[in-house]
C-alpha cells in the first residue's frame, strides 16, 4: 500500500482574476492587433463519445486529492474531506482517474495432485518395531490396533504451469461513462440494493410531471436476475449498459445501436456525486467501477482451454481473466472509516471481536453506512465507430480508389461497413486475431511448464533471435507465424 499525499488546494477556475494590487495603467491592444489565441493550449486527443453518453466537462485546474492504492488488485481509495463535501470536486476526481486504463490479464494455471507416501515405524503387540509404508490414511486394525497411528499420507498440490498474458495493452478506446438503469438492483445510498420505480402523481398539475421516482428495496429474484445478466454481458463482451435482449447483437449496425443511450439512470454521474456528498453518514462509500467490453470472453476462454488440452496435459487447469486498477473508492475522512480501510487494523478488530459491533452499526445505525455503486467507466477492446464524412471525403480525394474498386459498390472489407448512420470502422484488435497470435505461445508455455509472475506482452512465434539475424542468408521475413497446426481465428 503506497500513500500519495500531495498538499491539498482548492479548485481554481481559469476565469478567476489575481488578487488586488496597486493601481497601474493598463496598455490596451490596438484594434489592428489580433487577439491572442489560447485554443491551442486545450487541444487534447480525440475521444469517441457515443450517442447518449456524457460529454467531458470544460478545461479545469484539478484538485489534487489525497489517495492511496490498496490491495493486490490496485484499487484507489481516498479519504479526502473535500471529496466528501463538494460534488464537483468528486466528479472531477473520478474523471481524472478514469483516464487510466484498467489492467487486464488472462491467467492460465495448471496443477495436479500427488500422493506422498513414506515409511512409518510401528510397534506390534510383541514389542517389535517394523517399518511400514503408508499410502492411505485409514484406521489400523489387527495386531497394530494398540499403537498410535500417525497421518502418513499427504495429498500435495503440485503446480505445473502458472503464467499470465497482458491483454490490457490492446484496449482501443475509453472511458465511456455509464450508469446503472433505474430498474436494475444497485446500491443507491443504503446497505442493501434498491431499485428506482416511477409512480403517478395524482395531485400534480397538468403542466407538471405526472410521475415521481420512488425507491424500494430490491427482491432476491431481482438481484439474482441482475447478477445473471451482468455475468452474461461480461462473457459475451457486451457493454454494461446493453440490455440482455441485445445479447445476439454485436456486429456492425447492431453494435452501433447498442452504444446509444449509455446513461441508463435518470441521474447523471455529477448528480450521484452530489447525492453522496449530501449524506452525513459516517461509513458511507462511493464506488466507481471500470469494466471492459468488446471481446467474447466465453469463446476466448474455450479456445485457450482447447489449446491447453491439445498439448495432452492431463492435470487440472484454469483459465480466467483478472482486472487490476478497476475500482475507485471514496470514503469519509474520520478515524473509524480510515481504520476499516487498513487491512491489518481491520484484522485486529476481528481478532478482538470488535468488528461485529461496528458491522451492526454500519448496517442498522441511523448515521451508519451507505453505499453508492451506480456508475463506472467502460473500455473497449474492439468497437465500431462512425467515420467522419469530411475526413473520409478528404482521404478519398487525396488517394482515389483504383479502377473497378469495390468501394463504390458498397462492398467493404471486414473492418469497415456501411450503416444507416454512415460509414463505420472497426477499432481495436479482434479476439480471434489475438488468439491466432498467441496460440503457439500458449502451447509452448504449457509444454515447457512455464511459471512466471511477470505477464507476457509479446508472443514468441516467429521471433528472429539476434544470433540468427547475423547468419548469411537468413531472412526473418520468411518465418511463418504460428508453426503449430490448427491456428485459426475465432
Amino acid at each position: 500500500m503506497t500513500d500519495s499525499k500531495p498538499s491539498p488546494s482548492h479548485i481554481v477556475d481559469e476565469s478567476e482574476q489575481p488578487g488586488a494590487g496597486p493601481s497601474t495603467a493598463i496598455n490596451l491592444p490596438s484594434s489592428d492587433e489580433a487577439a491572442p489565441s489560447y485554443s491551442s493550449h486545450f487541444k487534447g486527443p480525440e475521444q469517441f463519445v457515443p450517442q447518449g453518453g456524457e460529454e467531458p466537462p470544460p478545461a479545469f485546474t484539478p484538485y489534487e486529492a489525497e489517495y492511496f492504492v490498496s490491495g493486490a488488485h490496485g484499487a484507489i481509495v481516498s479519504h479526502d474531506s473535500h471529496l466528501n463535501e463538494d460534488g464537483e470536486a468528486l466528479y472531477r476526481f473520478l474523471l481524472s482517474h478514469a483516464e487510466s486504463f484498467p489492467g487486464v490479464h488472462v491467467r492460465i494455471y495448471g496443477s495436479h495432485k500427488e500422493t506422498v507416501s513414506h515409511l512409518v515405524a510401528r510397534q506390534d503387540s510383541c514389542g517389535q518395531r517394523h517399518m511400514v509404508r503408508e499410502h492411505d490414511t485409514e484406521e489400523v486394525t489387527g495386531m497394530y490396533a494398540s499403537c498410535l497411528v500417525s497421518l502418513a499420507t499427504n495429498a500435495v498440490l503440485r503446480s505445473d504451469f502458472d503464467f499470465m498474458i497482458d491483454v490490457g495493452q490492446h484496449i482501443a478506446s475509453g472511458p465511456i461513462h455509464w450508469s446503472v438503469p433505474d430498474e436494475e438492483p444497485a446500491y443507491r445510498g443504503k446497505m442493501y440494493k434498491e431499485v428506482d420505480i416511477y409512480a403517478s402523481n395524482q395531485n400534480a398539475d397538468e403542466e407538471e410531471a405526472l410521475f415521481t421516482t420512488l425507491r424500494r428495496k430490491a427482491t432476491k429474484e431481482e438481484i439474482k436476475m441482475a447478477r445473471s445478466h451482468r455475468e452474461e454481458r461480461m462473457a459475451k463482451g457486451l457493454p454494461p449498459w446493453a440490455a440482455i435482449d441485445e445479447s445476439q447483437a454485436g456486429h456492425g449496425a447492431d453494435a452501433l445501436a447498442i452504444q446509444a443511450n449509455v446513461l441508463k439512470s435518470s441521474k447523471t454521474l455529477r448528480q450521484w456525486a452530489d447525492e453522496y456528498c449530501a449524506s452525513n453518514k459516517l461509513l458511507k462509500e462511493f464506488t466507481y467501477r471500470k469494466v471492459i467490453y468488446g471481446w467474447n470472453l466465453a469463446n476466448l476462454e474455450a479456445a485457450i482451454s482447447a489449446a491447453v488440452k491439445s498439448t495432452y496435459y492431463t492435470g487440472n487447469f484454469e483459465v480466467h481473466f483478472e482486472l487490476t486498477n478497476a475500482k475507485i473508492h471514496i470514503r469519509p475522512d474520520n478515524w473509524l472509516s480510515r481504520t476499516l480501510s487498513n487491512k491489518w487494523l481491520k484484522f485486529l478488530l476481528f481478532l478482538f471481536l470488535i468488528y461485529p459491533f461496528i458491522w451492526l452499526y454500519q448496517r442498522f445505525g441511523r448515521r451508519g453506512g451507505g453505499r453508492w455503486e451506480v456508475c463506472g467507466g467502460a473500455y473497449a477492446l474492439k468497437t465500431w465507430q462512425l467515420v467522419d464524412a469530411s475526413t473520409r471525403e478528404s482521404s478519398t480525394k487525396s488517394s482515389p480508389p483504383p479502377p473497378f474498386s469495390t468501394l463504390d459498390a458498397g462492398i467493404l472489407d471486414d473492418r469497415t461497413m456501411q450503416t444507416p448512420s454512415g460509414m463505420a470502422k472497426l477499432v481495436g484488435l479482434r479476439e480471434g486475431e489475438w488468439f491466432q497470435q498467441w496460440e503457439g505461445t500458449i502451447r509452448r508455455a504449457v509444454t515447457g511448464r512455464l511459471r512466471s509472475r511477470i505477464s507476457l506482452r509479446e508472443p514468441d512465434d516467429g521471433r528472429a533471435t539476434e544470433p540468427a539475424i547475423v547468419l548469411d542468408g537468413y531472412n526473418g521475413n520468411l518465418l511463418i507465424q504460428g508453426t503449430e497446426p490448427g491456428n485459426s481465428a475465432l
